[in-house]
């Protein structure tokens, strides 16, 4: 009993209290994440389009996405987190009634679209004021803790999701809408605005600095790391797009797709809270190649799969790659930009995982029709080989950055007082964890 205390007390205590109103908040949103769940099924089922009609719908909704993120990362820098993240969930509980009552072919692709805007915009503010709030020190229990609340919600989505859709798919979407606005508000009273500006002459001057753009694309070893990320998600949104389509080809059912995939949200719930000790303490780098390894395998034995517990298999072997990646990816990404730009830095993070969203499916599609379904797998093995190599590599210079990026920060003022402790010099953080793109999230 004392040691499972310690755990949880090792786990759990000193975080401030405005970390738990986003870990709340989190946790309140992904538990009516249902749409994405069932948008596929709902627009060829319920709307009658067809696949086609029903994949540009979903590709509208990355696309919105790609530009949301954007837009969300510049305004968390200039306007704040709070009203960012504000505006962001408001918009994207209209668009998502919205989205539920369109009916022409235009009208849902078009509320997809802005929906995607709006919910991604959200992602750069929250990622940003979780950066603000918790401590360095702090941050890899608290990316871990938010991670495993986001799949806790997934879990318990998939299967909520199901029994609201008998009562009517519109259900799905107020519910989703409901949550949302529930976030925003959670947000909104208990967590007040955590955007720092730097004291002394430069603080006369605006709170971003000049060249902002220029600053991040110049920034080499970052937009490595952002590289090196969009070439993982490549491989890991095959879960999404070819491995039920690899299911399907062995006589397997939707719902059993389903049931398999599951596998991924219960894994991590159970696992996740663990990964921390685990991993702390040794090289970032090292673990990140170890994800890399671990996920290729996982994906490169769907090659070889013919049976449901296979396919189980290899989706808890991709799943622990995805549980040492998240934590070790969001430290070091926190420390890899500028606190000025830090929704900046979010936004064109959260951006790789928009750009692969996008062209996963149509790379997998393309590389199974021509190529056939083993090179598909085999290939998603070695590109997690390379990108392993890459990060051993890159890894020293990275690490150089981050030292140098907490040795030259200023001290710092608050825009407005926050509710927990803040450091006294300014954190030298760039983003907190996108968490990947999947089916509920």
């Amino acid at each position: 009993m004392r040691t499972v205390q310690g755990w949880f007390r090792d786990t759990t205590g000193g975080l401030p209290r405005s970390f738990w109103y986003l870990w709340t908040g989190t946790l309140i949103n992904r538990l009516g994440s249902f749409v994405l769940v069932f948008l596929a099924i709902y627009l060829t089922r319920e709307r009658g389009f067809s696949a086609s009609q029903a994949g540009l719908v979903i590709g509208l909704w990355g696309v919105g996405g790609a530009v949301g993120t954007t837009i969300g990362g510049t305004l968390t820098d200039r306007w704040g987190r709070r009203p960012t993240l504000l505006t962001a969930h408001l918009g994207a509980a209209v668009m998502m009634v919205g989205l539920g009552l369109a009916r022409p072919l235009w009208a849902v692709a078009l509320g997809a679209l802005l929906l995607g805007l709006f919910a991604e915009a959200a992602r750069p503010a929250f990622g940003a004021m979780m950066v603000d709030v918790v401590p360095e020190k702090d941050r890899l229990r608290a990316f871990s803790l938010n991670y495993w609340a986001i799949n806790l919600g997934f879990a318990c989505a998939a299967v909520l999701a199901g029994v609201a859709a008998q009562a009517g798919y519109l259900l799905l979407f107020l519910i989703d809408a409901a949550t949302t606005v529930v976030t925003a508000l959670i947000i909104f009273i208990r967590v007040g605005e955590t955007r720092t500006t730097p004291t002394g002459p430069v603080a006369k001057g605006p709170a971003v600095p000049a060249g902002a753009l220029r600053t991040i694309l110049t920034d080499r070893v970052f937009l490595g790391f952002v590289a090196l990320n969009l070439f993982a998600a490549l491989v890991f949104l095959q879960h999404i797009s070819m491995l039920p389509i690899a299911m399907g080809d062995s006589g397997l059912s939707p719902a059993t797709y389903g049931s398999v995939i599951a596998l991924n949200g219960v894994l991590i719930v159970v696992g996740q809270l663990f990964v921390p000790r685990l991993i702390k303490g040794r090289s970032r780098s090292h673990v990140l190649a170890l994800a890399s390894v671990v996920t290729g395998v996982g994906f490169g034995l769907t090659a070889f799969a013919d049976a449901v517990w296979f396919y189980g298999l290899t989706v808890l072997i991709w799943t622990v790659g995805e549980m040492l990646n998240s934590p070790s990816n969001a430290t070091l990404i926190a420390e890899l930009s500028p606190a000025a730009l830090r929704g900046r830095y979010q936004g064109v993070f959260s951006l790789s995982w928009q750009l692969a969203g996008a062209t996963a499916p149509i790379l997998g599609g393309l590389v199974r029709e021509h190529a056939g379904n083993t090179t598909l797998w085999v290939g998603c093995a070695a590109i997690g080989g390379v990108t392993a190599v890459a990060h051993l590599i890159s890894g020293p210079a990275r690490e150089r950055r981050a030292v140098q990026l907490r040795t030259s920060a200023a001290p710092v003022r608050p825009v407005t007082v926050v509710r927990s402790p803040a450091p006294e010099v300014a954190e030298a953080a760039a983003v907190a964890p996108t968490e990947p793109v999947r089916a509920g999230s």
